[in-house]
C-alpha cells in the first residue's frame, strides 16, 4: 500500500512537471537521443562546453525572458551584444573598469531608447527594435573599422576561461542572474506588474499598475541582459568582431524563451523554463557540431522550432505559470 502511494506520489509530481513545464520533458529527451547517437557527447569536456555556451546566451535570454513576459520582444538583443562586446574591448585601453561600464551604460541606453519610442512614442515593438538592430550593425562597423579588434587586459581573458569547482565561472554567473531574474519575477510588485501587463495591458491599466514604466523597465533590462553577455562574449574570446550577433542571434533567442514555454502573446513565462529552453537548443547545437553535420542544417533545424513554437503558442494555453 505504501510503495503504491509512493509511486502514485511520484507520477502527479513528473506528471505536474510535464504539463507545468514540458520543456524539461524535451530536453531530457533531446539529452537522452544526444547521448546515444553522438560521439563524446557524455564527456566531462563537452558537457562543460554545452554549460560554457548557454551562458553566452543565456544573458539575452533573462532579459528577453521580462520582455516577453509582458507581451514585447527585442529584435536589436543580437547586435546590442555584439555593440556592447566591441565597446568592452575596444575600450579597454582606458581601462577595464571603464570598457565594462562603458558596455553597461550602452546596453542600458539601448533598452532605453527602445522603450521610450515603444512607451512614449507608441511606435510598434517590431519597428522600433528592427530599425535598431540595423542601427546597430551600422555602429559596430564604424566603431571596429570592419575588423577584429584584440582584448589587452590579458586577465580578462583568464577570467573568461575560468572553472569554479570544474564548472565554468560564466556559466555559474548566469545561474545567479537567473535566480535573482526569477525571484523578482515571483517575488516582487515588478514582476507582478509584468505578468498583469502581459496578460492584460488594459486590465492591469485600470487596476493602476504602472503599465508605461514597468514596459520602460523591461526594455532597459533586456539592454541588460545583452551587454552582460557581451561582456561574458568579450571575456570568452578576448576579442570582438564585427559579425558577433549576426544575423540570426536575436531570432535564437526568441526562440529559447518561446521553447520553454514563455507566451508570445505575453502574461506567462518563467526563468527557470527559460533555462530548459536554453540547455534544449544548447545540445541539439552541440550535437550537430559533433556529428560534422553542415551550419545550414543547423540553420534549418532553428526554423523548423521557431515554427514549432509558434503553433504551440497558437493552439495550447498554459496551465500554470
Amino acid at each position: 500500500m505504501i510503495k503504491t502511494l509512493k509511486a502514485n506520489s511520484i507520477y502527479r509530481t513528473i506528471r505536474k512537471v510535464v504539463i507545468t513545464g514540458p520543456i524539461w520533458a524535451v530536453l531530457l529527451g533531446v539529452f537522452i537521443i544526444a547521448s546515444v547517437v553522438t560521439p563524446d557527447f557524455l564527456s566531462l569536456r563537452n558537457l562543460t562546453n554545452i554549460l560554457l555556451q548557454s551562458s553566452l546566451n543565456g544573458m539575452l535570454a533573462i532579459g528577453m525572458t521580462f520582455l516577453m513576459i509582458n507581451g514585447y520582444f527585442d529584435l536589436s538583443v543580437g547586435t546590442a551584444m555584439g555593440f556592447c562586446a566591441v565597446l568592452t574591448i575596444g575600450m579597454q585601453p582606458y581601462g577595464l573598469i571603464t570598457a565594462i561600464l562603458a558596455a553597461l551604460v550602452a546596453g542600458l541606453a539601448i533598452g532605453a531608447i527602445n522603450g521610450l519610442f515603444v512607451v512614449k512614442a507608441k511606435i510598434n515593438a517590431f519597428v522600433v527594435t528592427l530599425a535598431a538592430f540595423i542601427g546597430l550593425r551600422g555602429l559596430i562597423f564604424i566603431y571596429t573599422g570592419e575588423r577584429s579588434i584584440v582584448g589587452q587586459v590579458d586577465g580578462f581573458a583568464t577570467f573568461g576561461m575560468s572553472e569554479i569547482l570544474g564548472f565554468p565561472t560564466l556559466a555559474l554567473l548566469m545561474l545567479v542572474f537567473l535566480v535573482i531574474a526569477e525571484f523578482t519575477l515571483r517575488k516582487t510588485g515588478h514582476g507582478r506588474n509584468t505578468y498583469a501587463i502581459g496578460g492584460n495591458a488594459e486590465a492591469a491599466r485600470n487596476a493602476g499598475v504602472p503599465v508605461e514604466r514597468t514596459t520602460f523597465i523591461n526594455f532597459m533590462l533586456c539592454g541588460l541582459g545583452a551587454a552582460i553577455g557581451g561582456i561574458f562574449i568579450a571575456s570568452r574570446m578576448n576579442a570582438a568582431t564585427p559579425m558577433l550577433g549576426w544575423p540570426d542571434t536575436n531570432l535564437k533567442i526568441i526562440a529559447t524563451v518561446a521553447l520553454g514555454g514563455t507566451k508570445l502573446r505575453g502574461g506567462f513565462g518563467s526563468m527557470i523554463h527559460t533555462l530548459g529552453g536554453l540547455l534544449t537548443l544548447a545540445i541539439i547545437s552541440n550535437s550537430m557540431d559533433l556529428l560534422n553535420v553542415p551550419s545550414f542544417y543547423n540553420r534549418l533545424s532553428m526554423g523548423l522550432i521557431l515554427m514549432l513554437v509558434v503553433y504551440i503558442d497558437a493552439k495550447f494555453k498554459p496551465t500554470a505559470a
